[in-house]
């Protein structure tokens, strides 16, 4: 199992720590670290278990869309990453938004785009979409790696690669400074919170669905508390985020909590509750839609909580993984809030 080798990979290199710290008991700090190990290895089977995606449908063509979807990769000081861009045929050359979408684990971009469907919406509205892509070697499961400490800090680690990445695209095309943003699903959607927390100049706004706070961990113990909703509680600097939010109140891999913490954070500056408006997809999930306007009528924060759903991209499709085909559609949530930041 993937996250078998992850979890081994983080104990030998916790051992190697433990002994070059001195020899002060080592044999007891590694039998610690053993016992902490199986702890870990069992919390993580049992999140496995509790949730199990449901596999592509086989073969997972590309999406058939009329722009074209091209290879490329950024490199700098902590690392290369490749990536690609979605460039709808309706991109004429004038300044259009740039959406940057960062995976879950286990995916890569093309099964991304397929899921989400976000290159299809792209067409519509003639917007690039940059799709980075997390390496095995970075991390076994091609998780984001965003409960280590060096990849939660502004122009260090992953961050700095993600946003040079996003730096070169406006550089090679033309986008509207204005009208960049981040979202993504899971670690993804952790991420993405890093992102828009570390990067405000950059990003406009940050869409996270099935994601995690800002800096709620720092390790992979953590990472797991977190996960379970028992997560840090910090109160990032800088200026509020605004963030739109999707979590199923069913999903046993990333607790909804996080969820709830994300809207609070993005939120923390208003004196006002939110306002919670109930709906329903016909012959699909019920929901409950918080909206947190700003004082000028604007939105700061939206939660769709999605009563009955589980870890998957809601209203997304089959050909990728980790969906759920019954809504609410969360591309097109996500894209009508990003374009009121405008």
């Amino acid at each position: 199992m993937k996250l078998d080798r992850l979890l081994l990979k983080q104990l030998r290199a916790a051992t190697r720590s433990l002994w070059r710290a001195g020899p002060a008991a080592p044999g007891v700090a590694v039998q610690q670290a053993m016992k902490n190990a199986a702890a870990m290895q069992r919390a993580a089977q049992r999140q496995m278990r509790d949730f199990t995606p449901p596999p592509p449908a086989a073969p997972t063509p590309r999406e058939r869309v009329p722009g074209s979807f091209v290879d490329g990769y950024h490199v700098n000081a902590a690392g290369r990453r490749e990536y690609k861009l979605y460039v709808p045929a309706s991109y004429t050359g004038a300044a259009a938004p740039l959406l940057v979408m960062l995976h879950g684990c286990t995916q890569d971009p093309e099964d991304f785009a397929n899921g989400t469907q976000m290159n299809a919406l792209a067409e519509e509205i003639g917007c690039l979409v940059l799709y980075p892509a997390q390496s095995q070697g970075a991390n076994a499961s091609r998780c984001w790696n965003w409960f280590n400490a060096v990849d939660q800090r502004r122009d260090e680690g992953e961050p700095s690669i993600i946003a040079g990445m996003t730096q070169a695209i406006m550089a090679s095309h033309a986008v509207d400074p204005g009208q960049v943003y981040v979202a993504g699903l899971s670690a993804g959607g952790a991420m993405a919170t890093i992102m828009g927390t570390l990067y405000p100049d950059l990003y406009a706004a940050v869409g996270v669905h099935s994601g995690l706070p800002f800096a709620s961990a720092d390790d992979l113990p953590s990472a797991l508390a977190a996960m379970k909703g028992d997560f840090r509680r910090g109160q990032p600097a800088g200026q509020p985020l605004p963030i739109i939010v999707f979590h199923g109140d069913r999903d046993t891999t990333v607790h909804p909590a996080n969820g709830e913490e994300l809207v609070a954070q993005g939120a923390r500056h208003l004196t006002g509750a939110g306002t919670a408006e109930p709906g329903r997809v016909p012959d699909g999930h019920a929901y409950t839609r918080t909206l947190y306007p700003a004082a000028d009528g604007t939105l700061q924060a939206e939660h769709w909580l999605v009563h009955g759903a589980g870890h998957a991209w809601f209203g997304g499709n089959a050909r990728g993984s980790y969906t759920d085909g019954k809504g609410p559609d969360a591309s097109r949530e996500m894209m009508r809030f990003f374009r009121t930041r405008r």
